[in-house]
């Protein structure tokens, strides 16, 4: 059974997400503060966390700043719960390492279909594949461990930025669009929202390449999307 944990300041939310995931099966834990959870996620991890964004402090952002600091929380699932709708906001989120990002007011069978998809992402990549290791240039990408070195020092990525990097190295060279990788690493989860795609490549390359502003790993292909750069191109 899936541990959820929800964040909020406002008891009818926490309300509503708890009973709408434990319709479908999911355990679940609430919080009136970050805190609060931060606590908890320190005597048991959650399986996905659901945070609101406009706490009191410290808020949402903060919050998820430090759950991707952590060394046993820097990959755990994070949903981002607002009512601040505008695209700055949500790429904001996005860039402090949110996987998903909930507009409200939310209707509960999107919740609970986000979550469900958000965990069978996860389920599936920790099963992709038990030995396979990729080696492309100065990046080596080990899929059964989820753990990437580049010169042999350890890269710490998200959750989705792992996800997107697995996607592109393990066909080098293929050029893929934007709404292709939407549906490879977040399945329906942003319905076309393509600004998503460039936010996670921008953090992967300043991550990975030695150069950001000149990035020879993964490229951009004008018109259509990205691609990593085969190994004869490195």
């Amino acid at each position: 059974m899936p541990l959820i944990y929800i964040v909020d300041d406002e008891p009818h939310i926490r309300l509503l997400a708890a009973e709408a995931l434990g319709d479908y099966g999911m355990e679940t834990v609430t919080f009136a503060d970050g805190e609060a959870l931060l606590a908890a996620v320190d005597r048991r991890l959650p399986d996905c966390v659901l945070l609101d964004w406009m706490m009191p402090p410290p808020d949402g952002l903060e919050i998820c700043r430090r759950l991707r600091a952590g060394e046993r929380t820097r990959t755990m699932p994070i949903i981002m719960l607002t009512a601040r709708t505008d695209e700055v906001d949500r790429v904001l989120g996005l860039e402090m390492g949110a996987d998903d990002y909930i507009p409200k007011p939310f209707g509960v069978k999107e919740l609970a279909a986000r979550v469900r998809a958000l965990l069978r992402r996860r389920d599936y990549d920790s099963q992709l594949a038990e030995n396979e290791r990729i080696e492309l240039g100065p990046i080596e990408l080990d899929l059964k461990r989820r753990r990437v070195l580049k010169r042999g020092e350890p890269v710490e990525l998200t959750l989705r930025e792992f996800d997107l990097l697995a996607v592109l190295m393990q066909s080098p060279g293929q050029v893929f669009s934007r709404d292709q990788l939407l549906d490879r690493v977040w399945k329906t989860t942003y319905y076309g929202d393509t600004r998503t795609v460039d936010v996670h490549v921008r953090y992967l390359r300043q991550k990975l390449e030695d150069e950001p502003a000149e990035p020879r790993l993964i490229r951009t292909v004008r018109g259509i999307g990205y691609a990593f750069a085969a190994a004869d191109e490195l």
